[in-house]
C-alpha cells in the first residue's frame, strides 16, 4: 500500500504545493499520532487523573480542616468572650464586696475609736475625781493643822489631843461649808 501511494505520487506530475504534505508524510503521521494517542489515552492521561483525584482530595481535606479549624477558633472566641464577661462581672462583684467591707471596717473602728474615746472619757473622769477627793482630803489635813497651829497659837497652848483636835477641825471645816453653802 505504501508502494501504491509512492507510485501515485511519482504519477502525478504535477509541481506539488509546498503548503501541502505528501501523503505518504500525512499517513505516517497519522499513524505516529493514533500510537501517541493511544499511550497517552492508557497510561499518562490515568496517572494524570489520579494525581489530580488526590490534589482534589486533599485540597478537599484542607478545606474542610479548615473549616473545623475556623469553627473551633470561633467556639474559642465567643468561650473567651464569655469567660471575659464572667470575669469582669466578677471583679465588679468583688469591687462592690470590697467596698462594702471597707464601709463596715470604717464603721466598726469608728465604733471602736468612740468607745475607746467614751472609756477615756471615763477614766479621765474618774482619775480627776479620785484626784479631786484626794486633794480634798490633803487640803482638809492641812487646813485642820494650820487650823490647830493658829488655834493654839491665839489660845496661848498646845492642841495636842489628836481625838479632840479633830473634833474641831472638822466642826470648823463644816461650818465653813455651811456658810459657803448659803452663799
Amino acid at each position: 500500500m505504501l508502494n501504491a501511494l509512492v507510485a501515485y505520487a511519482a504519477e502525478e506530475g504535477a509541481a506539488p504545493n509546498p503548503l501541502i504534505p505528501a501523503w505518504y508524510d500525512i499517513i505516517w503521521s497519522s499513524v505516529c499520532f493514533i500510537v501517541i494517542l493511544f499511550i497517552f489515552w492508557k497510561v499518562a492521561l490515568p496517572r494524570m487523573k489520579t494525581m489530580l483525584d488526590e490534589r482534589s482530595t486533599a485540597i478537599e481535606g484542607n478545606i474542610a480542616k479548615a473549616d473545623e479549624a475556623q469553627r473551633k477558633a470561633e467556639a474559642a472566641l465567643e468561650e473567651y468572650t464569655s469567660q471575659l464577661a464572667e470575669a469582669r462581672k466578677e471583679a465588679g462583684e468583688i469591687r462592690d464586696a470590697a467596698r462594702e467591707d471597707g464601709k463596715k471596717i470604717v464603721a466598726e473602728a469608728k465604733d471602736a475609736a468612740t468607745a475607746e474615746a467614751a472609756r477615756l472619757t471615763a477614766s479621765a473622769h474618774a482619775q480627776i475625781e479620785a484626784e479631786r477627793q484626794s486633794a480634798f482630803v490633803s487640803l482638809r489635813s492641812e487646813v485642820g493643822t494650820l487650823a490647830l497651829d493658829l488655834a493654839g497659837g491665839v489660845i496661848g497652848e498646845t492642841l495636842s489631843d489628836d481625838k479632840k483636835a479633830q473634833a474641831v477641825v472638822d466642826r470648823f471645816l463644816a461650818e465653813l461649808e455651811a456658810e459657803g453653802a448659803k452663799a
